[in-house]
């Protein structure tokens, strides 16, 4: 029977099909983080339940934590107890942890595949909607709930019935400055946001070869936002090469083997998926959101669409937006870049290419926040952080900062932030604040310019 990539790793990772119920399904690794792991440990302890395979969880610092001064006390009375469960809870059951300051530390999805963590053919998860990263290895990787999560403390393991298949395919080749972030907004304003409802999807074709591993993270981490439980991507040599050398990755004969093994996963010829969608690169252009969900998405050159709904209605009210507007010269005072999404060194060195002999707008208030601390190290060794510098830009410490309204990061009331995270929703950033998602490179530009450009015809 020929096989899917998503059914090749799932099917081995059974322990058991309940009749008419779930699969059990074995957790290869387990990523853990300040705010969502508490209450699972607090559940085990009350019940006098061990966690059963320590040694398969990671956990790190990274929502609720500051991303400047991290040397000092944690001012912020939440984030201080939050961060000092998670010590204890680690240190009471021998659970690596990247804490604040530890040379792994960063955000969860951005440390797991730069040490090497993350491989191809497991399964991983954590308390994190953005656990789907990680799906760009050809893992199955999905978020989940607090009760999951001392679920897989307890049992190694985890209830979930099979999700069906789902296969995007993107052939051709992309026009100068789209990125692998314009790329998934675009099929996410194409399907909307609950196409993927009730599936694992499989990114296929000419564009997802041609990514590099950070591009290919990108859109599997949004694959979520499109309803999907997660993303998935073949592994190849691209990925061979990106996870050889790195901290965790196998060594020596048993890379071989691994890379052996990994080379049987792709999806075989023939198989079949319960549903498909094909789409021309050469139709997608950067894109920007214009509403309050990841699906409200336009082409730069585009206007907002008119179309009657009263969720519509709001989300255009709430971001003081019309129909048949462009966004084209709409003034900006925030831009982030950042987030499990896009702050990877790849996203930086966009980022910089552009900033570099530039100056940032006077009216802008930029935030540069690396994934971790491996990464804010590369942009000072690749002397990145100069050009941001000498531009006017702010270089933060690693964490998850302007992406949730969790930590100090928060956008003000009522201005608009072109933000290189993955989502929009009302108060996301801050109560009243309005993002719109783009790419680091549009963020770039809009931060340069004081408000939101063509980029397009800057690279022709």
């Amino acid at each position: 029977m020929k096989k899917t990539l998503f059914d090749k790793v799932w099917d081995s990772h059974v322990v058991q099909s309940i009749q008419h119920g779930p699969d059990i399904l074995y957790i290869d690794t387990h990523l853990i983080h300040e705010v969502t792991s508490p209450q699972a440990f607090n559940e085990l302890e009350k019940r006098g339940i061990k966690i059963m395979r320590p040694d398969k969880i990671i956990a790190t610092a990274d929502h609720n934590t500051p991303t400047i001064n991290q040397h000092l006390p944690i001012q912020d009375a939440l984030s201080r107890r939050q961060l000092e469960q998670l010590a204890d809870n680690c240190h009471k059951h021998g659970i690596t942890l990247y804490e604040l300051g530890h040379k792994y530390n960063g955000i969860v999805h951005v440390i797991a595949p730069e040490l090497g963590i993350t491989q191809p053919g497991t399964t991983l998860v954590c308390g994190d909607s953005h656990t789907s990263t990680h799906g760009a290895f050809g893992a199955i990787a999905f978020g989940i709930g607090t009760s999951q999560v001392a679920q897989v403390f307890a049992s190694q393991c985890v209830l979930l019935a099979k999700p069906k298949s789902l296969r995007i395919t993107i052939n051709g080749n992309l026009h100068p400055g789209v990125l692998a972030k314009d790329v998934i907004l675009y099929i996410i304003s194409q399907l909307g946001t609950n196409a993927g409802t009730g599936y694992f999807c499989e990114f296929a074709g000419d564009v997802f070869k041609n990514m590099t591993m950070e591009s290919r993270m990108t859109v599997c981490n949004m694959s979520i936002e499109m309803g999907a439980r997660g993303g998935m991507i073949a592994p190849d040599e691209t990925t061979y090469k990106y996870i050889e050398d790195r901290k965790f990755a196998p060594k020596g004969e048993l890379y071989a083997e691994k890379v052996a093994y990994w080379k049987t996963l792709p999806t075989d010829k023939g198989a079949l998926f319960d549903k498909e969608y094909y789409f021309d690169a050469a139709e997608i252009q950067p894109m920007l959101t214009y509403g309050t969900n990841p699906g409200m998405g336009i082409k730069i050159n585009d206007t907002i669409p008119k179309k009657r709904d009263a969720s519509f209605k709001k989300a255009l009210k709430y971001m003081d937006f019309k129909a048949g507007e462009c966004l084209l010269e709409k003034p900006i005072n925030y831009v982030f870049i950042g987030s499990c999404t896009n702050s990877r060194i790849e996203d930086f060195r966009v980022a910089a290419q552009y900033i570099k002999g530039r100056q940032k707008a006077s009216n802008v208030t930029a935030w540069l926040v690396p994934g971790s601390k491996q990464v804010e190290a590369q942009i000072h060794e690749e002397g990145l952080s100069r050009i941001f510098e000498d531009a006017g830009f702010q270089l933060r410490q690693p964490g998850c900062s302007a992406c949730l309204a969790m930590n100090a990061d928060k956008i003000p009331k009522n201005e608009y932030c072109v933000s290189t995270s993955n989502r929009n929703f009302e108060g996301r950033q801050g109560q009243g604040a309005r993002t719109i998602l783009a790419s680091p490179l549009m963020a770039a530009a809009t931060a340069i310019e004081g408000k939101i450009v063509d980029i397009t015809k800057q690279l022709n």
